[in-house]
């Protein structure tokens, strides 16, 4: 079995639901497709939540009515016949009818995570209500029945597991399994989501918890391209890249993947291929735990990146000094992209700058320190272990022109990062296209 999973914009009209319905159904082996809400929903709901907590109930319901509207209209053009126009109208009237339930109650954010639920439960009930009456036999699975966290908001995985297979034993012989993406019950039960990633992380997990053949996510782009087409012409799709090397590429600004999302399939050893919704017949990416040795693959940038430089010379053959500076970084929070060290100095960045303040105040207790804003991470990706000479020459070559504050290499086999102003990010992902995909 293979699990496809797919995007808002994939199902963001009645086209291209009918457009994933055949790509579903094309081979014609039993595959379990996850789905995201219709592009535009989330934020209606998440609009309406808004309303709410502000008590504003006539503004939560003008956004309900609008987007009951849309729905009702996506009916007429997404079914032929009338039995099945009238069982999804009812379907919506219900669900629009619970969301208006919330404009009389308390609102906490345990009412807000079910609103936002509603996005996905809806388009699957479309989608599944479509294929049934093409005669496609297809079940719904709710992923509130199998899809859980645990005390510290982790999946659940062997819960999850074992509610999964027990759900696929009790229903066979179905061609298509569907089930909501994004949403879950956390450790007490209550309505919650998976936050990173997102519906690629449910498909994840599902195509882990079922050994699956392959794990497919479908989006509007043909897979990861080797640098960012907003800014660099002629990029190309990467045919292949190894799990690290995709997470790298995520977390340094391809934002196709979360860099969490593909773990469990990472574990379970499932290959994940990135397709595109609109252009099926084009390769993509697969990602796998396979190497392809003396490759550089890609080019990514992460914006909004601060840089912060402790000088002291009581780091000078001192222990525990770096220990009390990652603590604070840890009290607040915050995450540390890129490290450098010296005897007397540390220098590190970070993309999260919400307790920035409070951070430098506490790192003055242990030497000077000097902040610099408004910076970029440029990092190339491929196989760049340093037994492969010259790889990393190449990459600092393109770059001298460019200003440099930081270079962090050898922190993982697949990755050199450059930290350089916001304004030379540009004319460094250009150069580099030049010099290492001519």
């Amino acid at each position: 079995m293979k699990v496809m999973k797919f995007g808002g914009t994939s199902v963001g009209t009645p086209e291209r639901m009918k457009h994933v319905a055949s790509l579903v159904t094309s081979s014609g082996e039993p595959t379990f497709v996850v789905l995201s809400a219709m592009s535009g929903t989330t934020n209606a709901l998440v609009e309406i939540s808004d309303y709410l907590y502000k008590k504003n109930t006539e503004g939560a319901h003008e956004v309900i009515n609008n987007l009951e509207k849309k729905y009702m209209q996506h009916v007429e053009e997404l079914y032929m016949t009338a039995e099945m126009k009238e069982k999804t109208r009812a379907f919506l009237s219900k669900q629009f009818d619970y969301l208006r339930s919330f404009t009389k109650e308390l609102f906490t954010s345990f009412e807000e995570k079910s609103i936002v639920a509603c996005g996905e439960v809806i388009s699957t009930n479309m989608i599944i209500n479509y294929l049934n009456e093409q005669g496609v036999k297809a079940l719904l699975i709710d992923a509130l029945d199998f899809m859980r966290t645990d005390k510290n908001a982790e999946p659940d995985l062997p819960y999850i597991k074992e509610h999964l297979t027990t759900i696929m034993k009790q229903n066979v012989d179905y061609q298509i399994y569907m089930t909501q993406g994004f949403i879950c019950r956390n450790a007490y039960g209550e309505v919650d989501n998976l936050q990173r990633g997102g519906s690629d992380y449910t498909a994840s997990l599902v195509g882990a918890a079922l050994s699956a053949d392959e794990i497919q996510i479908w989006t509007d782009i043909d897979g990861m391209h080797n640098n960012d087409p907003r800014i660099v012409e002629k990029t190309e799709p990467v045919h292949h890249l190894n799990f690290e090397e995709a997470a790298e590429l995520a977390y340094f600004g391809a934002k196709i993947l979360h860099p969490t999302c593909v773990q469990p399939a990472k574990f379970a050893g499932i290959p994940v291929r990135l397709k595109n919704t609109m252009a099926p017949e084009a390769e993509g990416t697969l990602i796998d735990n396979i190497t392809k040795k003396g490759e550089i693959k890609a080019v990514a940038a992460k914006d909004n990146i601060t840089a912060i430089q402790i000088k002291s010379s009581r780091m000078l053959l001192a222990t525990g000094f770096l220990r009390k500076v990652f603590e604070i970084f840890e009290h607040y929070q915050t995450p540390i992209d890129m490290v450098c060290t010296s005897e007397v100095a540390i220098s590190m960045s970070i993309d999260n700058d919400t307790h920035l303040t409070e951070i430098v105040d506490e790192l003055k207790k242990y030497g000077t320190v000097t902040v610099d804003t408004e910076l970029c991470i440029v990092c190339v990706v491929g196989d760049l272990d340093w037994h492969n000479v010259g790889f990393e020459t190449r990459a600092a070559d393109t770059m001298k022109d460019i200003p440099v504050r930081m270079i962090s290499y050898g922190g993982s086999n697949h990755n050199i990062s450059f930290l350089i102003k916001a304004e030379d990010k540009a004319q460094a992902l250009q150069s580099l296209s030049r010099s290492l995909f001519p």
